[in-house]
């Protein structure tokens, strides 16, 4: 696709493709740093990316009705990353947008994104952050699926299954609305807190990097 030619699908974001030159879209160059930790493909393989960090921000699951409409899914697994964790080496050029606010392609923040080809989705890109699918990703060692465990459910109260595996869960967004448990509250608060203190230090030791 050509500098000058408007993007597949929807409006341009600022001017003529404005959006290859930034984060999460921007290609690396070699001799950028970019220490690649996780490599990870869509179905059909045009689309591909590497992760620079180690363990993502959070990793969450989430029931609310628009992630299962557009996962065709009881839920989403989706782990949260800062733009500049991720590096396209592949296909950025056959993305597409869908904003399930307005139901418009145009790339309007915040989206969904997925390849143009297979469909599969790639992210759901926010203002500041973005949500990755951890079952693109090659997760080749125990070690690494453990850092992109689930650590809650968001908007459980919409869920379509009841799944009691002792992990927190919200009525609506995290930390923000009621907690739904399906063990004891005093359990599901101790565990929280001690996941969190876990997560904490191994921030600050940088062990997440």
């Amino acid at each position: 696709m050509s500098e000058n030619h408007p993007q597949r699908r929807g409006g341009e974001t600022t001017g003529i493709s404005e959006w290859k030159t930034r984060p999460p879209y921007r290609v690396h160059e070699k001799n950028d740093d970019f220490d690649v930790k996780y490599e990870a493909n869509c179905h059909c393989g045009k689309v591909q990316y590497q992760l620079s960090r180690k363990e993502p921000l959070d990793s969450k699951l989430c029931h609310c009705t628009t992630c299962q409409t557009q996962h065709a899914a009881p839920f989403q697994w989706a782990a949260i990353f800062h733009k500049t964790d991720i590096n396209f080496i592949e296909g950025h050029h056959n993305l597409e947008w869908y904003d399930p606010s307005d139901k418009s392609i145009e790339h309007k923040l915040p989206c969904k994104v997925r390849c143009s080809y297979c469909h599969s989705p790639i992210m759901d890109e926010g203002r500041n952050m973005i949500l990755l699918f951890p079952s693109l990703i090659h997760l080749k060692s125990d070690e690494d699926k453990a850092y992109f465990k689930p650590r809650c459910h968001m908007f459980y109260g919409q869920r379509v299954m009841d799944i009691p595996d002792g992990l927190p869960k919200w009525s609506g967004l995290s930390d923000s609305s009621d907690l739904i448990e399906d063990s004891p509250p005093e359990k599901v608060k101790e565990m929280q807190r001690k996941r969190e203190e876990e997560r904490k230090e191994r921030f600050e030791k940088g062990e997440n990097e």
